[in-house]
């Protein structure tokens, strides 16, 4: 790159100049701080490698047969808020992963909340189902042992208050979401590491995605701790979620791939009980 270039303007050639530099194994800041000391504007730069970045790795996952990715559901983080502001409720911002993206958010629910929707619930509980990814349907999976059921999207009021929260929250329309999934957990049950998207290479996908695209991101709020064991567990990534009442765990995940590392379950129960809302958005409106 020539030392005397003055122009802000990020050329084709400026971006194959940093694939190149990619490719031939330097390491971003190197890469940055070259660009800095040639002339260019710090913020300038930095735009350049991630958007050209973005694009290329892209471009090569699609290459070597991964789905394409998608936008997803995202909190504004950008400035490293501690807390934000959702109109009816001040959520604190307690971890952020950037990659995969999983951000732990603190009393996202109050305890009137939790204890009205476990009460609404308590009464139509089940053996929890799985998709059924061969076919579309649903169906008993022994990976998992809790007992749930599904609210329709705006049931209830309480339901669509906190519908409309996780909308802002994630900046995601309600309507792009499923119904609430309400799950009870009592010692020993579990939900073995799974993934929330659906396998494109399953052939009961295609019915599956008629109903509202790809799952993208997911919702996990905690209504009642157990004494121990239940939290929500990474493998891929080795983090651990503690189940702590009001505070919920939010991921998302671009493509439909274990590339994602979003591997995630639900890890077994030791003592007491756990109670979890899920909430799984989608890249549609859901039907």
């Amino acid at each position: 790159m020539n030392s005397t270039q003055t122009s802000q303007n990020i050329t084709p050639q400026l971006r194959q100049w940093i694939v190149e530099q990619a490719q031939g194994g330097h390491s971003a800041e190197a890469v940055l701080q070259s660009m800095i000391a040639s002339g260019w504007n710090e913020d300038v730069a930095i735009e350049a490698m991630e958007t050209t970045l973005r694009g290329h790795l892209e471009k090569k996952a699609v290459e070597d047969g991964l789905p394409a990715a998608v936008p997803v559901p995202d909190a504004k983080l950008d400035e490293s808020p501690l807390y934000l502001d959702l109109g009816d409720r001040r959520v604190a911002v307690l971890q952020v992963m950037h990659s995969p993206r999983v951000v732990v958010f603190g009393g996202l629910l109050s305890d009137e909340e939790c204890d009205a929707l476990i009460e609404l619930a308590r009464p139509k509980l089940a053996r929890s189902l799985t998709v059924q990814a061969k076919t579309g349907g649903e169906e008993i999976n022994a990976d998992r042992t809790s007992n749930g059921m599904f609210f329709q999207r705006g049931e209830n009021p309480l339901v669509t208050k906190i519908e409309e929260r996780i909308a802002r929250l994630l900046d995601w329309p309600m309507e792009n979401g499923e119904g609430l999934q309400i799950l009870h957990y009592t010692p020993g049950t579990e939900y073995k590491p799974h993934y929330d998207y659906f396998d494109p290479n399953e052939p009961g996908t295609p019915t599956i995605l008629r109903r509202g695209g790809q799952r993208v991101g997911t919702v996990v709020m905690y209504l009642a701790e157990p004494e121990k064991g239940g939290g929500t567990v990474f493998p891929d990534i080795r983090l651990e979620v503690a189940p702590k009442r009001g505070n919920a765990v939010f991921f998302s995940y671009e493509r439909a791939h274990p590339s994602t590392k979003t591997l995630h379950g639900g890890a077994p129960v030791l003592a007491g009980e756990k109670w979890i809302a899920t909430k799984w958005l989608r890249e549609r409106r859901f039907e």
